[in-house]
């Protein structure tokens, strides 16, 4: 008895639900937190702290006032960098994976709601809540991916890759919308704002507890060698990981191209609000209801690349988001230049434009994501997972700084948003170029002599 519970059956239904609700948990942080509320909010509470020049003194060092989020969003990757290898390297070798994603869970959900009481006496304070959140939330991420190899066999982990998508930009989005209600209504926008804060934490930490009730251990707990502690151990696991890993050259060739594609990807999430604005003059309400359509639209994006892996293949479907992907960065640069005259008025076609743009990308955006999820899943070792996917995760934000510095650079130097995002493209194709020479049954059968 003790073993079968230790190995429970795979494709289990309820399982499966109650790991896909993590993403519906978690992705409020993302969006409500990341993307809409923090940043403005954390920077409007260090403007009046700054000084008369604009500048905050911390630890010896003067930033500019509106710094203060992008230092606290880059310290919290620098973090995950160094430490979520090593965690993921104990997860696998304890068998705590599922005592360690609750734990983190809980760190994160709990500095969010934490954030409640973010004043401008204890915005420093708010700023370290914000990077033990980000860090945490990083970390459970690496245990809950490598979940997915235990609950679903191999022809089964695209459709529910996607379905844990789905409902993330589901939850994500109802939340967020639900906030901006609130915002909207709301007099005092300072009070608002915390409240839209605390409540993705809330969010966070209620619906994990659905995953934490169906989600089952795999092994029995690992006991420590003699004289050993989870971090050396950790450590030596590692050691070991980097001086094998001339074994799995094809999972290293995919996570090279996924490095670049996802970076491209990611990258033109985060500018996007920027030219709207800039190069198309949308105001933020529309800018705001563009993020919640594709919040909604992602979601059947996503089951729409889990179905059509399941016609064509993972590999298929994910190279065809890339050269959509390419293609919408050059249309990013060639279109949206327009206006049409409709009963004698001048309608902003441009903006039309960028909304079915908007809804192309939310298409691809959750497949894309999905894909490089579960097709990574069939690359690793059975009782590495944790480990494993630890580089994956750090190869999406450790990495993240390229294709920001690649629009930056070329932005400054010829002064066109358009040719900024157009570079991106570069990104697109050195990662689907890497990704058409990886071998998927190779690094399968590589994964697996190494088990």
């Amino acid at each position: 008895m003790a073993t079968a519970a230790m190995h429970p059956p795979i494709n289990d239904k309820r399982e499966i639900f109650g790991w896909t609700m993590y993403d519906w948990a978690n992705s409020a942080f993302s969006t409500t937190v990341i993307t809409v509320f923090m940043g403005p909010y954390l920077t409007s509470l260090a403007k009046t702290a700054a000084d008369a020049n604009g500048y905050l003194n911390l630890l010896g060092f003067s930033i500019q006032y509106n710094s203060l989020f992008t230092y606290c969003v880059s310290i919290s990757v620098l973090l995950q960098v160094f430490i979520l290898p090593v965690l993921g390297a104990i997860a696998d070798f304890s068998h705590l994976r599922k005592r360690m994603l609750m734990l983190f869970a809980l760190l994160g959900s709990a500095a969010t709601i934490l954030l409640f009481f973010l004043v401008k006496e204890t915005y420093l304070l708010g700023g370290l809540l914000f990077i033990l959140a980000n860090l945490s939330f990083g970390a459970s991420i690496v245990f809950y991916n490598a979940y997915l190899p235990d609950i679903a066999s191999e022809e089964r982990r695209d459709s529910v890759s996607s379905a844990g998508f789905a409902l993330g930009y589901a939850g994500g989005g109802l939340l967020l919308l639900l906030n901006l209600v609130l915002f909207t209504v709301m007099k005092d926008g300072a009070l608002a704002a915390r409240i839209c804060i605390a409540s993705a934490g809330l969010w966070w930490l209620g619906f994990s507890q659905i995953t934490f009730s169906t989600l089952r251990p795999r092994h029995a707990a690992r006991q420590l060698p003699p004289g050993e502690s989870y971090l050396t151990v950790g450590f030596k696991q590692l050691g070991s990981t980097f001086r094998e890993i001339n074994k799995f050259p094809q999972t290293v060739r995919y996570l090279i191209a996924y490095l670049f594609f996802n970076d491209g990807i990611q990258t033109v999430i985060v500018i996007s609000a920027v030219f709207a604005a800039e190069e198309l003059g949308m105001s933020s309400t529309s800018r705001i209801l563009v993020i919640l359509m594709i919040q909604a639209v992602a979601f059947f994006g996503a089951y729409f690349y889990g179905w059509l892996a399941g016609k064509i293949g993972a590999l298929q479907a994910l190279i065809s988001s890339l050269i959509i992907w390419s293609a919408v960065v050059v249309y990013a640069f060639a279109g949206m230049k327009s206006m049409a005259i409709v009963g004698g008025l001048k309608i902003e076609q441009r903006e039309l434009e960028f909304w079915l743009l908007a809804f192309v990308v939310a298409i691809i955006l959750g497949g894309s994501q999905a894909l490089s999820r579960s097709l990574f899943s069939q690359m690793i070792p059975k009782g590495r997972e944790a480990e494993f996917f630890s580089f994956y995760e750090v190869s999406e934000r450790g990495t993240s700084w390229i294709g920001p510095f690649i629009f930056a650079r070329v932005n400054d130097i010829f002064r066109s948003l358009r040719l900024g995002i157009l570079s991106l493209i570069v990104l697109f194709i050195v990662g689907l170029a890497i990704l058409l020479t990886v071998n998927v049954p190779r690094a399968i059968k590589e994964a697996q002599a190494a088990e």
